[in-house]
């Protein structure tokens, strides 16, 4: 363990790697949610209506049930507040009441706390077992915005389509590229995709046809979660930026190549993105990932001064992805990190709003495809078979599996974590089914 790790774990009792829970399924080896971690969600038991709870171990622990049973006594935590189908309310009261609220889950899940370990009727009513349970879309996203924001990335595209010599355009390099998607069709971690159609033109085509997706893709992402909003006009300057953020999640931006080929011209991509974004159920809160803080790559030229501070604002996030064929075995097929990020969340938010766009508490920001300087490393099909060219395999004998771009029963699943040594901070899962066309 690194010594800034060490001190910033240390810094908050919180995140003290000899912190151990009673629940003997939180203090597992290489488990996503130890005591450390903590992460919100709203979920709804078989026998229940949804409710926000933590994650802990491989169980969630229920909130609302908490609250009712007079355990959380948080000054400014409103009545019902847990009682809800959507982590807003919650987010709403503000950063004192999240840390406060963490803080107490902490103490009263901490090993030698009596309060809910010894009390067997208000565990069975306040536990639950995560597979027994419907994971739910965290949050009610008023608004989502979709980033562009790997240098890897966007060399490899720029490679791809244009000169190589000039990837990157002029732009690109100073300020974070995005655009605004469709906060509609965000669904959580479990949802199937179905294939979209769309107006595909060839290169050798004379007029486009309408037709299913032929090179549907994933982009591995991670996004956060606007934690406060601000009014129409205002600003958020660097340095307060991750004030307003209340935690991440793992994200999916399915992306329909071809059609996007077709249409992204002059104004980006529509329904090559529109049909399906997924994010996974637990939002990891900020102060869990606090000691994983790291400077985010040299940025040449230095940004302009709103977008330069001079702070860390990266995060060392281990990344990976799966690919589950409909059939035969599944792999592994990109491994990369979030630390390679070239603009941070932080740039992200404050050029977001240097505008005066207004933030909205539940908003959603995607990082964009989060590729790495390795061929392993790439975070979309499009760059890890090099627009099909190179298609990835896998298996022996008859059971060889080949893939250029997703195929309908393809599954893919995203993990994340932040290694502690002692512990890691998880991010779970976020997965999805090709399904055809509808």
């Amino acid at each position: 363990m690194s010594a800034h790790l060490q001190a910033a774990l240390a810094a908050n009792p919180t995140l003290h790697p000899s912190l151990r829970s009673w629940l003997a399924c939180a203090n597992e080896p290489g488990c996503d949610f130890p005591i450390q971690n903590l992460p919100f969600g709203v979920f709804a038991p078989a026998d229940g209506a949804p409710r926000v709870g933590v994650a802990i171990g491989n169980l969630v622990l229920d909130l609302a049930a908490l609250q009712a049973a007079g355990l959380l006594s948080v000054p400014g935590l409103e009545a019902g507040v847990f009682a809800q189908a959507s982590l807003n309310a919650f987010i709403g009261l503000g950063p004192q009441v999240w840390r406060a609220l963490r803080s107490q889950l902490s103490a009263l899940l901490a090993q030698d706390t009596p309060t809910l370990r010894d009390d067997a009727a208000l565990r069975a009513q306040a536990l639950h077992a995560q597979n027994a349970v419907r994971m739910l879309l965290p949050v009610e996203i008023p608004g989502y915005t979709d980033f562009y924001s790997s240098k890897e990335h966007a060399t490899n595209v720029g490679c791809m389509f244009r000169d190589p010599k000039n990837a990157l355009l002029p732009n690109w390099l100073e300020i974070p590229i995005g655009y605004n998607g469709r906060a509609s069709s965000v669904v959580v971690s479990g949802t199937p995709i179905h294939r979209p159609m769309g107006q595909i033109k060839g290169p050798t085509m004379e007029r486009p046809v309408l037709a299913p997706c032929g090179k549907l893709d994933f982009e591995l992402e991670t996004g956060f979660i606007i934690g406060r909003a601000t009014a129409l006009g205002d600003a958020v300057p660097l340095a307060r930026a991750e004030e307003h953020i209340f935690g991440m999640v793992l994200l999916n931006d399915w992306s329909a190549r071809d059609i996007q080929a077709w249409e992204y011209v002059p104004l980006g991509p529509f329904n090559a993105k529109t049909f399906g974004t997924t994010i996974s159920p637990w939002v990891v809160t900020m102060e869990a990932l606090e000691p994983f803080r790291v400077m985010q790559p040299q940025q040449e030229p230095q940004p302009l001064a709103y977008l330069h501070d001079g702070a860390a604002h990266g995060f060392d996030i281990a990344l990976e992805v799966d690919l589950q064929p409909g059939y035969g075995a599944g792999h592994t097929i990109c491994r990369t990190n979030f630390k390679h990020m070239y603009w941070s969340m932080a740039q992200q938010l404050t050029h977001h709003t240097v505008s005066g766009c207004n933030l909205k508490v539940g908003d959603l920001m995607g990082s964009g495809t989060i590729s790495g300087p390795d061929k392993d490393a790439f975070g979309s099909l499009l760059e890890l078979t090099w627009n099909g060219a190179n298609p990835l395999r896998w298996g022996q004998g008859d059971g060889v599996i080949e893939r250029k771009f997703l195929e309908d029963g393809d599954t893919l699943i995203m993990r994340g974590w932040c290694d502690a040594g002692a512990f890691r901070i998880g991010f779970g899962e976020c997965s999805g089914q090709v399904l055809p066309v509808k």
